[in-house]
């Protein structure tokens, strides 16, 4: 039976040692202070740009929201980044998606000062992932690796299958894998049969987005399974994984909710932090 990986104490852990040091700063008079621009009235944005700001609350980091009206310009959103950027008071940036049609993203946030990407999705930063030299991480990413990290479950010479291809988890999530010496699967919807990949896998790590996607009969006995999925189904909330069909082969597994979640808001603040230190030249 396998154990579970409780994503959201240890987003309470982590915050307790975050307040810490955001107390610190604030006893050197350096507020953290991170900026989210928020276009259009997208239902699903509003309500994480809320949970994300009560986190940051809880923390004693400042969140201000720019909310943009639904048929914003990209020169007024090229020109309000720009004025953020050279901003000294604020530490953090990022786009809260989905955009609407007429806002090129990748534009967007090819505009954002890579030493403020809270996301770590500009150009330099992701290409700092991959060479290994990274200052921010992506935070769904970061609270997969602290979650691994505190449960101690070792990544060198394991082979690593994750399924989803996205810029926010799959592309880096891969990159981190590997520099713990993993071997790594990226699998995705042109993938031709991927039980073959997951049945070999030690650790399985589903972000794809498509409720009861992995079963018993996909993974082999002892394996961890991280499951990064949110689906609602008839007024629930369940994950890529088919829990109560896979608990009893997995040797750790995260629930869904309660599991990458809670850890994903909090690794966010992380990364604010972690940019208010490097900004003011302090170590970690």
């Amino acid at each position: 039976m396998g154990k579970i990986l409780d994503g959201k104490a240890l987003a309470n852990l982590r915050a307790d040692k975050l307040k810490e040091k955001v107390t610190d700063l604030k006893k050197q008079n350096i507020i953290p202070l991170f900026c989210v621009i928020n276009i259009g009235d997208d239902p699903g944005s509003k309500v994480y740009v809320r949970t994300k700001k009560r986190r940051a609350k809880s923390v004693g980091i400042i969140q201000k929201i720019y909310q943009l009206p639904t048929d914003e310009q990209q020169s007024d959103l090229l020109a309000l980044i720009d004025k953020l950027n050279a901003d000294p008071k604020v530490y953090g940036i990022m786009i809260q998606l989905p955009a609407p049609k007429q806002i090129n993203v990748n534009q967007a946030v090819e505009r954002i000062d890579p030493n403020k990407d809270v996301d770590c999705l500009t150009p330099s930063n992701v290409g700092r992932l991959w060479q290994g030299n990274h200052f921010v991480e992506p935070a769904t990413i970061d609270g997969i690796m602290a979650l691994l990290d505190h449960y101690q479950i070792d990544l060198k010479s394991k082979d690593v299958v994750i399924i989803g291809r996205s810029n926010i988890v799959g592309k880096p999530l891969a990159a981190l894998m590997l520099e713990r010496d993993a071997t790594v699967s990226v699998l995705h919807l042109e993938t031709k049969d991927i039980s073959e990949y997951t049945k070999r896998a030690d650790v399985l790590i589903s972000a794809a987005g498509q409720a009861n996607l992995v079963t018993a009969d996909m993974v082999k006995d002892g394996v961890v399974v991280i499951d990064v999925g949110i689906n609602h189904i008839r007024g629930h909330l369940v994950g890529d994984v088919a829990f109560d069909d896979v608990l009893p082969k997995a040797s750790y597994i995260t629930p869904v909710p309660g599991g990458v979640g809670p850890l994903t808001v909090e690794s966010l603040m992380e990364q604010v932090i972690k940019l208010t230190r490097r900004a003011n030249g302090l170590r970690e």
